[in-house]
């Protein structure tokens, strides 16, 4: 029997990222001279394909790892007009949806980290502040079009409890778009998929808290059960990959006290819920029952 290409075929990794530019010496002085990216490749071409494609210059850096990092300078074009002003923007996430494009480089340890913000702050950037997303701590700086570039550093490896949750987190959210787009709506809040997980979680249907709060078993979100387990009003249940903290009134929790840092603290809820989240600002969260 032949094999199923499914089963044949695999990537291999990363071989470039690619967009566009229109500002070359700042592009190239940037990615070389200041992070220190060498270059390495440039196709030179005529347009092909539509009339409408210009000439261009297709240059590319080494990233690290056998990747590059390539850029599309497209000769006589103008900048499109809703790019105008970024690269002066702070590198904070205002734009979700142009800033969702970036490229994170790796580095080793928080020291290099920090060295890094001191070098490019040097050069004369604006740098963000150290941010931790769960498994990573990041800084952030715009290149010379307004880019996102991301310098992080691993906080932990992933493991087989990382992928368990994502594909439960997934699955929720595909079953949550399905159910919204049957009824002629869209999923707009995270609390409806953090719900639906929370389901598949319990599927038997096993008890009948009002409050349920399922936490993965990760070192980012022990903290939270933790504290559950200090708390006279909640139970702590362990799953197979979760902890479920039971109660069966109104909970409350508090960013300091459990000492996360607000990126980890707003998916405090990722593994799941029952509930209804009636508070959750920078500092405090309190769940009730579900009216």
């Amino acid at each position: 029997m032949l094999e199923r290409p499914a089963t044949r075929l695999r990537l291999r990794g990363v071989d470039h990222s690619a967009r566009p530019t229109w500002k070359l010496r700042e592009t190239v002085e940037f990615y070389r001279d200041k992070l220190g990216l060498p270059l390495v490749h440039v196709i030179s071409a005529r347009g092909w394909g539509p009339a409408t494609h210009p000439d261009f210059l297709h240059f590319f850096f080494d990233s690290g790892n056998g990747s590059t990092i390539a850029f599309f300078y497209y000769l006589g074009s103008d900048q499109p007009e809703a790019l105008e002003g970024r690269a002066a923007m702070p590198p904070l996430p205002d734009d979700h949806v142009f800033d969702a494009t970036h490229t994170a480089w790796l580095v080793d340890s928080e020291e290099e980290l920090k060295d890094w913000k001191r070098r490019l702050e040097a050069e004369g950037l604006t740098v963000s502040v150290e941010t931790t997303h769960e498994v990573i701590e990041s800084i952030y700086v715009r290149d010379p079009n307004g880019y996102f570039v991301e310098i992080t550093r691993k906080l932990r490896p992933l493991n087989a409890i990382d992928a368990a949750d994502a594909a439960l987190t997934l699955r929720a959210a595909l079953d949550a778009e399905d159910a919204a787009d049957a009824e002629g709506r869209r999923v707009v809040a995270i609390d409806e998929i953090w719900t639906r997980k929370s389901t598949l979680l319990d599927s038997d249907g096993g008890h009948a808290a009002a409050v349920s709060i399922f936490v993965p078993r990760l070192e980012e979100f022990a903290s939270l059960t933790r504290a559950a387990r200090g708390r006279g009003d909640c139970t702590v249940t362990a799953l197979d990959t979760h902890d479920r903290i039971d109660a069966a009134g109104p909970v409350e929790f508090q960013r300091r006290a459990l000492g996360l840092k607000p990126a980890v603290w707003y998916g405090l809820f990722t593994g799941g819920i029952r509930g209804r989240i009636e508070i959750f600002d920078r500092d405090r969260v309190v769940i009730a029952p579900a009216a």
